[in-house]
């Protein structure tokens, strides 16, 4: 059991015959995930790493019978490749692509929310369920299966804790890197409630960042629904405000937003909180 994948889930990349479209397919081929098609307009007829090429997602849809894809088109043809995506009756949808204007975000992820597609990301490095499946750009070579889930706005962060958590003998159910944009399409909050409801799940680990109100959302969540041990890191303590760190949405702006705040947001909701990422599985050694 996973959140969001499974075994069955059947991926389409768009973009496969680019340079990253073309690396990541065979790196989620080699994770043991189900690609069975890639897009790229024009390219229909051709193979990627024995994968079929079609001219478009209706058609590669129809051949195949996905129902995931992972976006590595650049940022401003991302929102045509996703509203096709959607349009083709996908369901889960990671958009790697950063840098797409907040504008057509928020254009993509409200048509995906009425169709019922769910969009992770933009600007995020995917999910990844352990001996399941992969729709993402995540080193293979980190995870481990096992019965903690990880949810961050940091790709760089997740790859840090999860091989920090693979070393202590910690292995992971899912991982999921939702994005550090402003706007973006799954947040703590839905994957908290997958997480709360998933049986193969025992705790969590949340890796928020400075910006934003997401981590206080989720500690709110925490606090009322949560039966699970939830633990956190916060990247951030020493930013200055109204610099942005890292991502578009890691901005403290008039005192909102800051570190202190989601760190104490959370501690009252009951997570426990690491210093470091690497003090992670020590938290969950000790409380599990």
């Amino acid at each position: 059991m996973s959140i969001i994948l499974s075994s069955e889930t059947r991926v389409i990349v768009q973009g496969i015959t680019g340079h990253q479209g073309t690396h990541q397919a065979g790196a989620m081929l080699d994770f043991g995930t189900k690609v069975v098609a890639g897009v790229t307009p024009g390219k229909g007829g051709e193979r990627v790493k024995g994968v079929p090429v079609f001219n478009s997602m209706r058609d590669a849809v129809s051949s195949t019978s996905a129902n995931a894809s992972i976006v590595f088109v650049p940022a401003r043809f991302a929102m045509d490749a996703v509203l096709e995506a959607i349009d083709a009756g996908i369901e889960t949808i990671a958009v790697i692509t950063e840098k797409i204007p907040i504008r057509d975000s928020m254009e993509f992820i409200q048509y995906a929310r009425i169709k019922g597609s769910r969009i992770i990301g933009p600007n995020c490095p995917g999910i990844a369920s352990p001996g399941l499946s992969k729709v993402g750009i995540m080193p293979n070579a980190i995870f481990s299966r096992g019965r903690v889930g990880v949810v961050s706005r940091s790709g760089t962060l997740t790859y840090e804790i999860v091989n920090a958590l693979t070393e202590a003998g910690i292995g992971q159910s899912t991982c999921i890197g939702i994005g550090g944009d402003p706007v973006i399409g799954t947040s703590f909050v839905e994957v908290l409630r997958l997480f709360e409801e998933d049986k193969d799940t025992d705790s969590v680990v949340l890796v928020g960042e400075i910006g934003g109100t997401a981590e206080e959302e989720a500690a709110r969540f925490i606090g009322d629904h949560m039966s699970k041990p939830v633990f956190a890191y916060i990247a951030g303590r020493t930013a200055p405000p109204g610099k942005r760190m890292g991502h578009a949405g890691a901005i403290i702006a008039r005192n909102m937003g800051t570190a202190q705040s989601k760190i104490d947001s959370l501690t009252e909701a009951g997570a426990r909180i690491a210093s470091v990422p690497q003090e992670i599985p020590r938290l969950i050694e000790k409380e599990c």
